[in-house]
């Protein structure tokens, strides 16, 4: 990876020795850097970049395309050799490269319009902007569960998202039916699925309560094992449950990606145990805090704000920070080919026993470079990435909301909603200047989809984006056609626009381990999920956040943990 002249200005980081090392500060790096620094480990956590959050970032409009941009580039030949240095001949050098995340990179800014303009070069700044959007919290999930525990909580507040929507091919967007309340002030319902969608919760909060204990008399209203072991969709139809109700429960409440309907795209096939837990899991984040009557939070300055929390709380546990400091070189024993160090562009050389990735670096050499004594085998796993599929992003800045009245929405678009060939739920997040991440007047849209071709996934976040959208047009930007005769002027103008391909890659533990990338889900549970198993597997005797017991770190493991403005 390539000197910066910023690193050679920062004296020698001491000590040199410490029990871990991470490289990025994107969310699973954070949390993980402030678990070992809670349980008293040495922690060194360094960073490139000259902002917190690596690919969990909230940018400005520049850096963001400077970013996006950087990071899309193929990775440099490397000219380095791969052999014992004359001033560490115990140690085999092992040059490091960033390998690119993001592909196919489009930034659209309507420069018809000279206010437009005029709004985006003197406020470029005052937008903080997502790089791994959309994401939102649920207010009973894990998320704010392990912000609670940990402490990092402190250093956050939190907005509601106002309302959820999904939409409905022959409806367009409707409010999600989440509660009870909800459901009877649905007018997109009529009576009869009002009463299926009723009894369908009601079953389901029989069995949560069987389970949790609290209905010991009500065995007859659990739900079978042969049922939870079943696939949701097909429980679902043994309810009887109609397209529309069905649709409604697995894309906009369970949230599933995959068509759930079509055995020869789905790829992920959802089970009844799983489906009910994520249904407990949005029923249960309804109205949790009162300024939030909905199930989703969003944190004031944009995502970037949750690992930079993390990092505060390492901070105060003693973990030491260096940003603008890139790690270039791995240093391997030269005898057994364990990990033993790190080589900062400054020149220096730093110790650990253990060393954390960014997804994003890889080693530079082909293993056959090097010597041919020396093993390679603990080499393999960092020089292989392990890419899981790909996700669709768009980042869309307009001039109204998306509906009238309402700044912060979320918005699921199921599959087959938008055309019959539509495989994947579409993901949308809308977030207006009341949550400091845009000036006023504006709004900021993201959107998201699996896929596994890079036109597909293009197709279809274009293909939302007509559905409520004016797109700007240009000569090499392709737009599926827009229907002009019909309210053309009743659809929010994008003055701002970007699209990206990301790889979605999964940690990876070694003595010298990797964390997952931003993935295609709206909440953050799978990548929690992931922090604390590769915790545990490097520290198996240590708690994940212990229960604080000094005074002036402890917060109460309640709602009161928790700021909300209203």
């Amino acid at each position: 990876m390539s000197n910066s002249e910023d690193t050679l200005t920062y004296p020698p980081i001491d000590p040199d020795h410490f029990d871990l090392i991470i490289v990025g500060t994107g969310l699973s790096e954070s949390v993980i850097a402030a678990a070992a620094s809670a349980v008293g480990k040495t922690v060194l956590h360094l960073d490139h970049n000259s902002f917190y959050g690596s690919h969990f970032a909230s940018l400005s409009l520049e850096e963001l395309a400077s970013y996006l941009n950087s990071h899309s580039l193929p990775a440099l030949p490397s000219t380095a050799t791969t052999t014992a240095s004359n001033d560490d001949p115990d140690h085999v050098v092992v040059d490091l490269i960033r390998e690119p995340l993001y592909s196919d990179v489009e930034i659209v800014s309507r420069d018809s319009d000279d206010e437009d303009v005029k709004l985006l070069r003197e406020n470029s700044r005052k937008f903080n902007v997502d790089l791994g959007g959309p994401r939102a919290l649920f207010s009973a999930g894990k998320s704010i569960d392990l912000l609670l525990k940990s402490g990092a909580a402190q250093y956050l507040e939190f907005k509601g998202i106002d309302e959820s929507l999904v939409y409905q091919a022959n409806e367009g967007l409707v409010n999600v039916p989440d509660s009870r309340g909800a459901i009877f002030r649905d007018k997109s319902l009529s009576l009869k699925e009002k009463n299926q969608l009723m009894r369908f919760f009601k079953l389901v909060q029989q069995h949560l309560a069987v389970d949790d204990g609290q209905n010991e008399s009500g065995e007859g209203h659990r739900i079978s094992e042969e049922d939870l072991e079943s696939p949701f969709v097909s429980f679902l139809d043994k309810m009887r449950l109609p397209p529309k109700i069905k649709s409604i429960i697995l894309y906009a409440i369970a949230m599933v990606d995959y068509d759930q309907d079509n055995n020869e795209v789905c790829k992920d096939l959802l089970k009844t145990k799983d489906g009910i837990d994520r249904l407990a899991q949005y029923s249960s984040s309804v109205g949790r805090f009162p300024n939030a009557p909905g199930a989703l939070l969003y944190p004031i300055y944009g995502e970037g704000e949750l690992p930079q929390a993390f990092c505060r709380r390492a901070a105060v546990k003693g973990c030491i920070y260096v940003l603008r400091m890139p790690v270039i070189s791995v240093l391997m024993d030269k005898v057994t080919g364990f990990y033993k160090g790190v080589r900062l562009a400054s020149g220096q050389n730093l110790y650990s026993d253990q060393l954390i990735l960014d997804p994003s670096i890889t080693i530079s050499s082909p293993l056959s470079s090097f010597p041919r004594d020396f093993p390679t085998e603990r080499l393999q796993l960092l020089s292989e990435r392990d890419i899981k599929g790909m996700v669709a992003r768009g980042i869309c800045i307009t001039r109204s909301s998306i509906k009238p009245d309402v700044s912060n929405l979320s918005m699921v678009y199921p599959p087959r909603s938008l055309y019959p060939e539509q495989v994947t739920s579409i993901r949308a997040l809308q977030i207006g200047s009341n949550l400091a991440v845009c000036p006023g007047g504006v709004f900021v849209l993201y959107l998201s989809t699996l896929c596994t071709e890079v036109d597909e996934g293009k197709k279809l976040l274009k293909a939302a984006m007509d559905a409520h959208l004016s797109l700007p047009v240009t000569g090499n930007s392709e737009s599926i056609p827009f229907d002009q005769s019909d309210g053309q002027n009743t659809k929010p103008i994008v003055i701002w626009s970007a699209f990206y391909i990301q790889n979605i890659t999964i940690g990876k533990l070694e003595s010298i381990s990797s964390t997952p990338t931003p993935d295609g889900n709206l909440s953050y549970n799978d990548l929690l999920d992931a922090a604390e198993k590769l915790f545990s597997q490097m520290y198996p005797q240590e708690e994940f956040f212990p229960k604080t017991t000094s005074p002036e770190d402890t917060i109460d493991d309640d709602d009161n943990g928790i700021t909300l403005e209203s």
